[in-house]
């Protein structure tokens, strides 16, 4: 409940702002491992001063960074997305021990190939970022991964 009230005073606060805050930018890219292994590669550019969440946050913390992958005949995930290694501090906000990052964020996921290269994968990243006054509601992102 603590958490409900918290995220909703901080939702009507950040949608009070004049401007559309946008504090990151997220990239894809694509890099070959061998004939029939890639890594799909997602990066977020973090604005200063602000924070990105990592995939593991605990229950009663904030939208933790999450990513789908539409799936398709022409690969197979291997394992689950992996991340760097971040900061973890003691969130005042949340009042818990949080792993985030600052400035640039790097999320890989590898694939095999059931297919011959020449398609996209598709993907969603949903995230949460704050800074030390406020958090922007979660949002999310379309990515698309080019298998050449």
């Amino acid at each position: 409940m603590k958490k409900l009230l918290l995220f909703l005073a901080l939702t009507m606060f950040s949608y009070a702002q004049a401007q559309i805050v946008e504090p990151v930018k997220w990239t894809a890219s694509v890099k070959k491992i061998s004939a029939t292994e890639y890594e799909l590669i997602a990066t977020a550019t973090i604005e200063k001063g602000w924070h990105l969440y990592s995939q593991t946050v605990a229950k009663d913390g904030p939208v933790a960074t999450s990513f789908t992958f539409q799936g398709n005949n022409s690969y197979l995930k291997k394992g689950n997305t992996s991340e760097e290694k971040g900061h973890t501090v003691k969130d005042p906000i949340f009042n818990m021990q949080i792993k985030y990052f600052e400035n640039k964020a790097t999320f890989k996921q590898r694939v095999k190939l059931k297919s011959k290269p020449g398609f996209k994968v598709n993907a969603t990243v949903e995230f949460m970022v704050c800074d030390n006054s406020r958090c922007l509601p979660p949002s999310e992102e379309d990515l698309v991964f080019n298998i050449k």
